[in-house]
């Protein structure tokens, strides 16, 4: 059955919003700078596409909304670090992250670097408190999450994208696998774990396939965002890339090419899960992200 994906995405980030405003309003931490700081940032606004991919891959094995939200929030917080420390001066230096001042804008770098460091570190207790699920689940997605966002996987890939040294096009998609794919493969993982304690090795390796394909698109997509698309609607300045003299997909690929690209890997990632129930949801996700503006 077809689904209103926008809409999906709309009740998705109002759940987990509600959510994550009651875990920072239960756990209000010693200093109410920083935890101001890390409120403003993972509480910003954004699509939730992990949140979404956590609850969708969990009803897709059978598990609850209520058991997989943990989980969820837990992604969005590693994200929202992941954010934080992107915009800094020594990475990416981002003034505006979602059309308002990037958290070191408005905190300072100092308490900005500190609220990226606290909400990764919160993450994992978050997650690992998740009492909706067993807790052989616990252990399977508190490791996967770990991980995948270590240097193993995203932090790893920001690391070489650092040195932007890319000399071919593979290297490019390693990078790209690590730095977006992985944490996209977390949140599946963490939705079919809220859902499965017993995981089967089939499903694993089709949930790497789609995870690796999307985040593959997604990054192709967000360069073309960055040569074509409009700063008022992206929320943040375009042209990063070229200032910051970062090698991106057009520097092996044409724009059509680029294009056609992303969605070859879109039918790949569809074809990975479409045969498994209930995956209306994340197939549709991937096709809509060809089409977003930021």
């Amino acid at each position: 059955m077809a689904i209103n994906i926008v809409k999906s995405l709309s009740d998705c980030a109002e759940i987990t919003e509600n959510r994550l405003e009651k875990i920072f309003s239960d756990n209000t931490g010693n200093d109410m700078t920083l935890c101001e700081a890390m409120k403003y940032s993972v509480l910003s606004g954004g699509k939730r596409i992990r949140a979404f991919l956590v609850l969708s891959f969990a009803k897709m094995f059978g598990g609850s909304i209520e058991a997989a939200l943990p989980f969820a929030c837990a992604v969005e917080m590693i994200h929202a670090s992941s954010l934080i420390h992107d915009d800094l001066p020594c990475m990416d230096d981002s003034d505006m992250r979602r059309g308002v001042p990037s958290c070191h804008k408005k905190f300072g770098e100092a308490m900005a670097l500190l609220a990226g460091d606290a909400l990764m570190l919160y993450a994992f207790s978050v997650c690992a408190s998740n009492s909706g699920v067993s807790d052989r689940s616990v252990r399977l997605a508190t490791d996967a999450l770990s991980r995948l966002s270590s240097h193993m996987g995203m932090c790893g890939g920001q690391a070489i994208d650092l040195k932007a040294s890319c000399e071919s096009y593979e290297e490019l998609k390693l990078l790209y696998s690590l730095k977006t794919s992985d944490l996209i493969e977390a949140s599946c993982l963490l939705g079919y774990y809220a859902a499965c304690d017993e995981p089967k090795q089939s499903v694993l390796d089709d949930i790497h396939t789609y995870a690796e394909c999307v985040g593959l698109a997604f990054q192709i997509h967000d360069d073309i965002l960055d040569v074509t698309g409009d700063a008022s609607v992206l929320g943040k300045p375009t042209g990063a890339d070229l200032k910051n003299d970062k090698k991106t997909v057009f520097a092996y690929k044409s724009l059509k090419e680029a294009e056609a690209l992303e969605t070859e890997l879109t039918v790949s990632a569809v074809n990975a899960i479409s045969d498994y129930a209930d995956s209306d949801g994340p197939c549709q996700l991937a096709v809509w992200l060809l089409t977003r503006k930021k």
